[in-house]
């Protein structure tokens, strides 16, 4: 363009100058983006521009008067994305996504949560907007000149050739980079994380017609897959707790790092490290979880199939057809139930909850809450437990169900006339409050257990404790390389989503308890439970494996498609030893690479297409064919 044509568009440009250094700064100081070499730098600092360009260049089709005010109102747009990206990725560790914009209901319960997100800090976004404001005012920016068709055409072919210059340096550093869209961390890297968000418009759109385009063909894939891989159930386990009543404890944030761990002397968690010695235990036990955090794990637990990459499976498909524990244990005379002193809208959970087949949802309402009794997120852990084991004493048997805690919640916050052992020191507040939190936690489910052994229920029982998902995120990571005495590498910040896996059967585990090494999952915790019944779930549409099956495969996947074996972990396109924690060829880890993709997306099809109301269809048609065929011939 001609030097006239610059001055025309000086407000714009500055704008864009503005906005694109200060998503380079936030880029470098509130992500945590892995760079590898100088092109990936060069990538990550000219990424911004094309969106830029494009969404301030909207303007120029405006009339002079209004160009302006348009790019200004735009700043504060894209300064507002940025800054929520900001804050969610403090907690998450994650980048914002549609599905999960269409949470906002959760938004009122968080309270505190979104409130300790925000830094005085982030006010230094504004300092931009702030210029930009002033400079609307004065005369030099007032009277812009309207740009020429031939002007705004070769501004625009500037953008699309910027653009694609980024996209074609991008896929030289990383081949089917488009193809990855559960990898955000390496969209943003790449793409900016303003057109991620683009991206992330047109895969919520494709995902929206999967249901409508689905049939029932779309399903025998997968279902020669599942068949394939299917194992059988363990030959000494398999229906050993025939007709006991199942109880589920979900323990929120709980990672593996504190159990048998000590602080200035003292156990974090004293009780649990005693009743795994009265269980089976697994110490190679992962959560995959995604951006649903605890909704994510209910539905991997009750379903064996994997959570969404994008969003909450509880928001987007509740309405989907599933065969859910609760359904398949019903037509054994099982009765159903939840305990959650939270408000039932949640995570959706009321909805959810119908269409997983509960019979029975135990929330807030249903409990003595006080000031005196809560802390947090809402009633205290031990208050809980103490009300819940009254409600279970009056459940009709057989039952299964699912108690979720809430005081080990971010922010982790606790009255000092609860805390049982100190803070850690660190430079991580979140850190060194989890510790008391957890200690807590482990207080509470030491007193359940004392008042379930109170009742006829604790003998004919079998009770799996499991953490639902990290607690400490990556942006931690400073302290907790302090807490653990050792460098975080990407290899450790999958070691750290190994969460605690406990099962206990009364007059069982406790003659002969056991640790086990083998690597598994939450979706493996409904076969499992299926096979402790003695339950066949042989024709089950599911991805997990009953962990005690003498077949099982040694490996589990997780959400972002990092994957871990009995020998090696993959994550970030990097494949390490497990013994040495060091990187090795990556052709070691070739052989699993296909087998994590393929559950994930057959998992995400199963979902987003509804797959599971086909499921059976075919031979009650056959049936219903077969027998009209016999009433005719008769």
């Amino acid at each position: 363009m001609r030097k006239k044509s610059f001055s025309k568009i000086s407000y714009l440009l500055l704008a864009t100058l503005f906005m694109w250094i200060k998503t380079y700064i936030v880029y470098k100081t509130s992500f945590d983006i892995k760079i590898e070499n100088f092109t990936q730098e060069f990538i990550l600092f000219i990424n911004p521009i094309s969106f830029l360009l494009l969404i301030f260049g909207v303007g120029l089709f405006m009339k002079e008067k209004n160009r302006n005010r348009y790019i200004f109102g735009a700043s504060i747009f894209v300064t507002g994305l940025l800054l929520a990206n900001m804050v969610f990725y403090r907690f998450f560790n994650d980048f914002l996504t549609i599905p999960v914009l269409f949470q906002t209901s959760n938004m009122g319960d968080l309270g505190s949560s979104i409130s300790g997100l925000f830094l005085p800090t982030d006010l230094l976004m504004f300092v931009d907007i702030a210029v930009l404001f002033w400079l609307l005012k004065k005369p030099t920016f007032k009277s812009s000149s309207q740009l020429t068709r031939k002007e705004r055409s070769a501004y625009f072919l500037l953008v699309a050739a910027v653009f694609f210059f980024n996209l074609g340096l991008a896929e030289t550093e990383r081949p089917q980079l488009l193809t990855r869209s559960f990898d955000r961390e390496m969209l943003v890297k790449n793409i900016s994380v303003f057109n991620f968000h683009i991206y992330d418009v047109i895969l919520q759109s494709k995902t929206s017609a999967q249901r409508a385009l689905a049939d029932s063909n779309s399903l025998t894939e997968i279902e020669n897959y599942v068949n394939a891989n299917r194992k059988e159930p363990s030959q000494d386990l398999n229906g050993i707790a025939e007709g006991r009543n199942v109880i589920l404890l979900s323990l929120e944030s709980l990672q593996n790092f504190v159990i048998n761990e000590k602080l200035n002397g003292q156990e974090i968690t004293p009780f649990l490290n005693d009743l795994i010695k009265e269980s089976y235990y697994f110490e190679n036990f992962y959560h995959q979880t995604g951006q649903g955090k605890t909704s994510d794990s209910e539905f991997i637990v009750d379903n064996s199939l994997y959570p969404l990459g994008r969003g909450a499976v509880y928001f987007t498909n509740s309405s989907n057809e599933y065969t859910a524990s609760p359904e398949i244990l019903k037509d054994y005379g099982y009765y159903s139930s939840i305990f959650h002193a939270n408000n039932k809208s949640f995570w959706n959970r009321d909805i959810m909850y119908e269409t997983l087949g509960y019979d029975r949802f135990y929330d807030v309402n249903d409990y003595e809450v006080t000031e005196e009794n809560s802390v947090g997120w809402g009633l205290k852990d031990i208050d809980f437990m103490e009300q819940t084991v009254q409600h279970i004493d009056e459940l009709p048997q057989p039952f299964y169900t699912r108690l979720i805690t809430l005081t080990n919640h971010f922010p982790f916050e606790l009255g000092e006339e609860d805390k049982m052992i100190e803070e850690f020191d660190s430079n991580s507040k979140t850190l060194n409050q989890y510790i008391p939190t957890v200690r807590y936690m482990d207080e509470a489910v030491k007193h359940f257990f004392d008042k379930l052994k109170q009742t006829d229920v604790y003998e004919n029982s079998i009770i799996i404790l499991y953490g639902d998902h990290y607690g400490i995120s990556e942006n931690h990571n400073v302290a907790m390389e302090k807490f653990l005495g050792k460098e975080i590498t990407p290899f450790e910040t999958i070691q750290l989503q190994r969460v605690p896996f406990i099962v206990h059967i009364p007059g069982v585990t406790d003659k002969n308890p056991q640790t086990f090494s083998k690597v598994a999952g939450q979706i493996d915790i409904r076969p499992t439970i299926m096979s402790l019944l003695g339950i066949d779930t042989s024709e089950q549409i599911q991805f997990g494996t009953d962990v005690f099956s003498d077949d099982k495969l040694s490996f589990t996947v997780l959400r972002d498609g990092s994957f871990i074996t009995e020998n090696n972990v993959y994550t970030r396109g990097v494949c390490y030893d497990k013994a040495t924690g060091e990187e090795t060829d990556l052709a070691v880890c070739d052989p699993y690479m296909e087998k994590a993709k393929q559950e994930l997306n057959y998992s995400d099809e199963i979902i987003y297409g509804d797959l599971l109301r086909f499921y059976g269809k075919e031979a009650e048609a056959e049936d219903a064919e077969q027998k009209t065929s016999t009433t005719e011939s008769n």
